[in-house]
């Protein structure tokens, strides 16, 4: 049985893979996850959504 992990995506980068990894670990297009993450920051400011992307970059292992 194979688990997935969440991962930042090495492949598919447009700042870090944060959002890839998530699309990925999904199955869903990272366009969404990216347009959504935008959405986020100017619903809630720019600061608690650039932190909590700054948090992620920094837990989330790279794929290989």
């Amino acid at each position: 049985m194979s688990t997935k992990k969440l991962k930042r995506s090495s492949t598919n980068v447009l700042i870090a893979g944060v959002c890839a990894g998530f699309a990925e670990y999904f199955n869903q297009d990272p366009t969404v996850w990216r347009l959504g993450f935008v959405f986020f920051l100017l619903i809630t400011g720019l600061m608690p959504g650039l932190l909590m992307y700054l948090i992620a970059w920094i837990l989330l292992p790279q794929s290989a």
